[in-house]
């Protein structure tokens, strides 16, 4: 079984919906974030502090995380689609006043409403 990588078309959706989730991030929209996510309780997203199992807890987690301190920069961002309907984000980021280097995978599955997050983990290396 061979998969077409990186159809351009496919590829920029991806780039797209990857871009609107990062702004939703450093600016806090849980709306949004939560959109993003796959409401299914196979989700789950392992950040830095807690491992979220199912849409329910990740949506639980976002409600009641601080707004502050969530602006960093991207680096080395390698977004990767797998035929038309499957996709991975993978970047590194720095946030101002931190030695550490963060690590976000994401995982991307098109549905009915769009792409969605099935699967993320975040991660800080010292």
């Amino acid at each position: 079984m061979t998969h077409a990588i990186n159809l351009p078309d496919v590829h920029a959706e991806v780039a797209a919906v990857f871009a609107r989730y990062e702004k939703a991030l450093v600016s806090n929209n849980v709306e949004v974030l939560d959109e993003l996510f796959w409401n299914s309780e196979h989700t789950l997203r392992y950040g830095a502090t807690e491992n979220l199992h199912g849409y329910d807890a990740i949506r639980a987690f976002r409600a009641g995380r601080p707004s502050q301190g969530l602006a960093r920069t991207l680096m080395n961002t390698v977004i990767t689609t797998y035929g038309r309907d499957f996709a991975t984000a993978n970047t590194e980021f720095a946030r101002a006043g931190s030695d550490k280097t963060g690590r976000q995978s994401q995982t991307w599955l098109r549905t009915p409403h769009g792409w969605r997050v099935v699967a993320a983990h975040v991660s800080l290396l010292a």
